[in-house]
């Protein structure tokens, strides 16, 4: 390393040490040459003159290359290495119309490249490629160190990005691949000298700030309660576990969270509110057992690592740690609350990011509960059924919060679980099915009980024609599960309170696919289901989507499921109105009649809807 990257690191690590925000570690000058001298030891070309190069938008029309440099020069107050690259996004996003942007790193313990996406809509996704993957473009880069072009996004596997037009640029430091830049652009060939730019300062910023965290490994104590930091705690953790799976030993999580700790901020202030998690901090660090770990896991929640500790040992310990902190009174408060959830390797899971979402998820559990005798219920995540109403609630409030976090990873969980229940009788069909709507139907809150409506609405509907028994259940089943591919869809779509723009749009339309291929094709019992699941979107004019299928190629149950989901809409409240009366509801179908739905269809389901109810 020469004496100028050793000046900035320490100049870095000076800032951190002052606990204040880190700012760019690159003055205008070192920036540009230091960019240039990168880009001409990547590819071999001269000194880039910034004044004189123009790059192509998506309307065809030329930017000045060095208003971009100047606004990568001037970028500067961030706190780590994910807010550096969400600014480096903004400026991409202000001058150049693209839909996304990832940056994939090296993770040398796992062989895999851990790439984490921004789209324009605020969107996080997150997923690995494993070096063994030598057909994914990605890997390829990697390992050849040189730039690709691709016209397709199959090897991001995210559903609805779909034939957009990438580059994927190596990520060079030092005279080493740290991983790649990936940027979504119709120019991508025209803009390359650009993005090899760009590429070089994100390898460069990126390579200073891992210099920096294994400098500052020591710093791991959170600062208000003197517990370890989430960092720290992440550390423990994974060496504690890699323990436990060595020793043959047990290893359970406490996860805790300070009820009404909002309200307190709300309406105490936020002074109120640090003394109530300090005081928790400091019962908690008193009370725990010589070898537990104790770390302050989020704003208000504390999680500790039970070394060598079954799930009934972890509870007892749940439970003297809730009794100490009932018995603490605080002015204008009162007694201290918590919700405790626990979760135990290898019993619940031997991954340890599945090991803290299952704590997460007992621990929303715990809050659904709510206390009897005036203490908390303590609940393991070994006591619930998965399928069960409030397990169902708790886990979409798990996916919520960590969404961003983990993406669709995280969302893959319950379709694994769902596509590998292998007790398949009728029976246990319809109760997972039931289950898996209300999953849905939890995450999207604007529609609760939606499916379930959709459901009765089309068995009746289906009837009223006279259909057979077996014909008629199978439109009940693929009614109730008609909306499953809203799995896949971002909590930024499905919860926004209002309209949905253009881009929102395309991506909400790819449910019927998602549910589809992602969600029954897996599952040979739920097969036959696919035509109505991909299909109840169409419209007899053929101006439906996902295929544009017109009156002749929709299959009858597909048409019979989409007005008993368009009744139901427009009879349910949302966010941005109120639900209509039946009447105006039928004349809308009445309208609509032989364009959007079949008008055989609608002239039986009005006959039927008034007795139908809501």
């Amino acid at each position: 390393m020469d004496n100028k990257e050793t000046t900035v690191n320490q100049d870095i690590d000076l800032n951190i040490k002052n606990k204040q925000r880190v700012t760019s570690p690159f003055s205008q000058g070192k920036l540009v040459s230091k960019v240039n001298a990168l880009t001409n030891n990547t590819n071999g070309s001269q000194l880039i003159n910034p004044h004189s190069i123009v790059f192509n938008n998506e309307k065809g029309s030329t930017l000045n290359y060095k208003l971009v440099v100047d606004e990568l020069i001037n970028i500067n107050n961030y706190e780590n290495v994910n807010e550096y690259y969400s600014k480096i996004f903004s400026i991409i996003t202000q001058n150049i119309d693209s839909s996304f942007f990832a940056v994939g790193l090296f993770k040398e313990k796992s062989n895999c490249i851990n790439l984490k996406l921004h789209d324009k809509l605020g969107n996080n996704f997150s997923t690995k490629i494993f070096l063994k993957d030598d057909a994914n473009p990605i890997i390829q880069v990697f390992k050849e160190r040189k730039p690709k072009f691709v016209n397709s996004q199959d090897y991001l596997n995210l559903s609805y990005y779909k034939n957009y037009s990438t580059a994927i640029i190596p990520l060079i430091s030092v005279n080493k691949c740290i991983g790649v830049f990936i940027i979504e652009d119709d120019y991508a060939k025209q803009n390359a000298t650009l993005y090899s730019l760009i590429a070089n300062q994100i390898a460069l910023v990126t390579h200073n700030f891992d210099l920096l965290e294994k400098s500052d490994e020591y710093i791991n104590t959170d600062s208000l309660t003197l517990l370890y930091n989430h960092r720290g705690f992440q550390e423990i953790l994974s060496n504690e576990i890699s323990r436990s799976q060595t020793n043959k030993q047990k290893l359970s999580i406490i996860m805790m969270d300070i009820n009404n700790i909002t309200k307190i901020n709300r309406e105490l202030g936020h002074a109120k509110g640090d003394e109530v998690i300090k005081l928790v901090a400091e019962k908690v660090r008193q009370n725990v057992r010589e070898g537990d770990v104790a770390g302050r896991y989020g704003g208000d929640e504390i999680a500790i690592v039970l070394p060598n500790t079954s799930s009934p040992q972890a509870k007892y310990v749940a439970e003297f740690l809730t009794y100490s902190l009932s018995c603490c009174f605080i002015d204008d408060i009162g007694p201290i609350k918590v919700s405790v959830g626990v979760a135990t390797y290898p019993d619940c899971a031997e991954d340890k990011e599945k090991l803290l979402i299952l704590a997460e998820q007992a621990m929303y559990i715990s809050q659904a509960k709510g206390y009897k005798d005036g203490m908390s219920a303590i609940i393991s995540s070994s006591d619930f059924n998965f399928w069960d109403d409030i397990a169902l609630k708790s886990y979409a409030e798990v996916v919520s919060k960590r969404h961003s976090q983990l993406g669709i990873n995280f969302e893959e969980e319950l379709l694994a679980k769902f596509n590998s229940d292998d007790s398949l009788s009728d029976a246990r069909i319809w109760e997972v099915a039931t289950s898996l709507a209300g999953a849905i139907d939890a995450k999207d809150p604007y529609t609760k009980g939606h499916s379930t409506s959709v459901s009765k609405f089309s068995e009746a509907l289906a009837r009223a024609i006279n259909l057979p028994e077996k014909e008629v259940q199978r439109i009940t089943l693929g009614a109730l599960l008609h909306d499953v591919g809203k799995i896949g869809i971002p909590e930024t779509v499905l919860k926004k309170e209002g309209p949905l723009s253009d881009e929102e749009w395309t991506i909400m339309k790819q449910h019927p696919i998602i549910g589809a291929e992602k969600v029954l094709q897996p599952n040979p019992n739920l097969r036959d289901l696919i035509p109505i699941i991909k299909y109840h979107h169409e419209r007899i004019d053929g101006k439906g989507y996902p295929e544009a299928l017109s009156n002749g190629e929709i299959p009858l149950a597909a048409k019979i499921v989409a007005i008993a989901d368009t009744y139901h809409a427009l009879i349910s409240d949302r966010p941005y109105r109120k639900g209509m009366n039946i009447e105006k509801a039928i004349s809308i179908l009445e309208e609509g009649a032989g364009t959007q739905w079949d008008e055989n269809l609608v002239r039986t389901f009005v006959q039927i809807a008034p007795s139908l109810g809501v």
